[in-house]
């Protein structure tokens, strides 16, 4: 939304986020909104095609400034091989970056409604995961929001100028 909104002021920040809600309430692979999700969601997929992408590589360069708890390198190696290991086009972004940047492992086999469903893993597992890597993703995540912030305030002041 904050690039949305940088880039088209409040009526674009509102049409990406009726976009984005319209696929959150009916975005769903079943029967009964089978067509009407489906559009809702491959429309949030384009919208947010470049959003995810700008994301991930603000947070790729945050890894590199952040800290030796992060490493930038690897943020930046994971996310190249695995940012399309997921169903949708746009959700292993950032999360590559993340697996990449604390040393982790993320995703893999999931089970819905009782069924497991195999899916790919992401990032490597040099090291267990740990309750501290959930304190690790938000500073990062705060972080790269603070850098993202910055970038459409100076993208505002640019047009208003």
């Amino acid at each position: 939304p904050m690039l949305y909104t940088a880039l088209g002021g409040p009526v674009l920040g509102f049409l990406y986020k009726a976009v984005n809600t319209m696929d959150s309430m009916v975005g769903y692979k079943n029967e009964k909104y089978l067509h009407f999700g489906r559009a809702a969601a491959k429309l949030d997929d384009v919208m947010n095609f470049l959003p995810a992408r700008i994301s991930a590589l603000l947070m790729v360069g945050t890894a590199f400034i952040s800290g030796k708890s992060y490493n930038g390198k690897q943020a930046w190696h994971i996310w190249r091989r695995d940012n399309r290991k997921h169903a949708s086009p746009n959700s292993a972004q950032t999360e590559s970056v993340c697996a990449g940047a604390l040393g982790i492992q993320l995703a893999g086999d999931a089970s819905y409604f009782g069924k497991v469903v195999k899916k790919p893993y992401i990032g490597d597992p040099t090291r267990a995961v740990e309750p501290e890597d959930i304190r690790r993703t938000n500073r990062l995540m705060n972080r790269t929001a603070w850098i993202c912030e910055i970038l459409c305030l100076g993208i505002l002041i640019a047009v208003a100028v």
